[in-house]
C-alpha cells in the first residue's frame, strides 16, 4: 500500500484529529516501524464510545500496516481511584473483563484482535528506567501546565486532588516514548497529554523516539466522542463554542447508564436505552442518536440502512449515505423514535457477536458484578 492510501486510512471516520499529517506522512517516508498504542483506564464496563470507536480505529491501522497495541493503565486507574482504587481488583478486571470485551469490540468493527498486543502497565511501570523517563519528562513541562492536564483524568481544573494525580499527565507522555510509540491513539478527550509528547519529543535525553539519528515527534490520533444519550445540561445550545464547552459534560458515561450503551447490554436494554434518548425532532446539531449512526452505522459509504416503518407513515426507506438520512430528519420526514428503533436494531444486530461471546464465558461479568464502580 502506498503512502497515501495508509495516510487516508489513518485519518478515516472515527478521527476526528490528527496532529499533524505532515508529521504522520515523514515517518512513513522514512521507514520508521509504526507502532501503535491506545491506553485505557479499567474503570468499569466497557461502552460503545471505547469499544467500538477505538475498535474502529484500530482496524483501520491493521489495513494500514500499523502494529497495534492496547496498554491496560491499571497503575493510572489506581491513582484516578477507579474500581475502589483496589489494584489487585483493577489489575484481574484488566486481564479478564477488559480485555475480552476489547478484543470481541475490535472484532465486530473489521479488526484483527489476534494482532493486538495488550500490555499491562505495571509490567513496564515495575522498571526503573521507566521512572527515569518520567523525571525527564517532568523537567521539560511546568507545575502550571501538569494541573491544567488533570483534566485528562476526568477531573477538573482547580478540583482538590491528592499529589499522585499530578504526576498521572507525565507518566502518559512517559508511556508513549518508553513504547517506542509512533502513533498516540486515544478519545479527543486525551488531547492536552498527546500535545506534550509532541512539544517535549526533541528534548528528552532518555527513551526518546529516534531513527537514523533523527529525534522524531510522535504522532497525535484522536477519535471521535460519542455523545451520550442524555439531555444537554443546558438547552438549546446556542453556539458551535457553547457545544464545545458542553462536550465533555455530554459524552458516554458509565456512571450514567441510559447515557450509554454497554457493549453486552441486551436487545431489551439497548431497545429502552434508545427510547429514552434525546433526540428532538428536526435537530441534526446536537443529536446523540444522529451522531451515533454517523460514526457507527455510515461509518463506511455507501452503506444500507433501512428503517421500517407503517406503511400509513411512509413505509420503509433505506438511506446509503448519512447526508440522505441527515437531511430527511432535519426537514421533518423522518420521525425522532423511528430514528431511534432503527438504530436500536442496528446494534442489536451488531452487538450480537460479544453478546454471544459473555454467555459463552460468563466469568468476566460475574467478576464485575462484584466491583465497585467508581467515577
Amino acid at each position: 500500500m502506498d503512502i497515501e492510501s495508509r495516510i487516508e486510512l489513518i485519518k478515516k471516520k472515527p478521527t476526528e484529529e490528527l496532529l499533524t499529517e505532515e508529521n504522520l506522512r515523514h515517518l512513513l517516508e522514512v521507514g520508521i516501524p509504526m507502532q501503535h498504542y491506545i491506553g485505557f483506564e479499567i474503570s468499569g464496563y466497557i461502552h460503545l464510545g471505547t469499544g467500538l470507536m477505538a475498535g474502529a480505529k484500530i482496524a483501520d491501522l491493521q489495513k494500514a500496516g500499523v502494529k497495534t497495541r492496547i496498554f491496560l493503565a491499571d497503575w493510572h486507574s489506581w491513582i484516578n481511584d477507579k474500581l475502589g482504587g483496589d489494584l489487585d481488583v483493577i489489575q484481574k478486571v484488566a486481564l479478564t473483563y477488559f480485555k475480552e470485551g476489547m478484543k470481541q469490540s475490535i472484532k465486530v468493527m473489521g479488526g484483527d484482535p489476534d494482532k493486538v498486543e495488550f500490555v499491562l502497565a505495571s509490567e513496564i511501570l515495575e522498571k526503573g528506567d521507566y521512572w527515569q523517563t518520567v523525571i525527564d519528562i517532568s523537567k521539560n513541562v511546568t507545575l502550571a501546565r501538569m494541573m491544567r492536564s488533570i483534566t485528562i483524568m476526568g477531573r477538573q481544573m482547580g478540583e482538590a486532588i491528592d499529589f499522585a494525580k499530578l504526576i498521572y499527565p507525565a507518566m502518559q507522555v512517559a508511556d508513549i516514548f518508553y513504547q517506542g510509540v509512533t502513533i498516540a491513539h486515544a478519545g479527543m478527550d486525551q488531547r492536552k497529554a498527546h500535545v506534550i509528547a509532541i512539544e517535549v519529543a526533541q528534548k528528552l535525553k532518555y527513551h526518546a523516539l529516534e531513527w537514523n539519528g533523527e529525534k522524531l515527534k510522535p504522532v497525535a490520533l484522536h477519535h471521535h466522542l460519542l455523545l451520550g444519550l442524555q439531555e444537554p445540561p443546558v438547552w438549546p445550545i446556542e453556539s458551535e463554542e457553547q457545544f464545545k464547552e458542553l462536550k465533555t459534560q455530554m459524552k458516554m458515561s458509565k456512571s450514567k447508564p441510559y447515557s450509554a450503551v454497554f457493549i453486552h447490554d441486551t436487545p431489551e436494554e439497548i431497545r429502552q436505552k434508545l427510547r429514552k434518548a434525546f433526540c428532538p425532532a428536526k435537530e441534526v446539531n446536537y443529536n446523540p442518536v444522529l451522531d451515533w449512526a454517523e460514526h457507527i452505522i455510515f461509518r463506511e459509504e455507501p452503506t444500507e440502512f433501512t428503517i421500517h416503518r407503517p406503511a400509513k407513515f411512509g413505509g420503509d426507506i433505506t438511506y446509503t449515505t448519512f447526508e440522505e438520512l441527515k437531511r430527511d430528519f432535519a426537514e421533518g420526514k423522518l420521525h425522532p423514535l423511528d430514528l431511534k428503533n432503527a438504530v436500536a436494531e442496528y446494534l442489536i444486530e451488531l452487538l450480537k457477536p460479544i453478546r454471544d461471546y459473555f454467555e459463552r464465558h460468563p466469568e468476566p461479568l460475574e467478576l464485575m458484578n462484584q466491583v465497585k464502580i467508581t467515577r
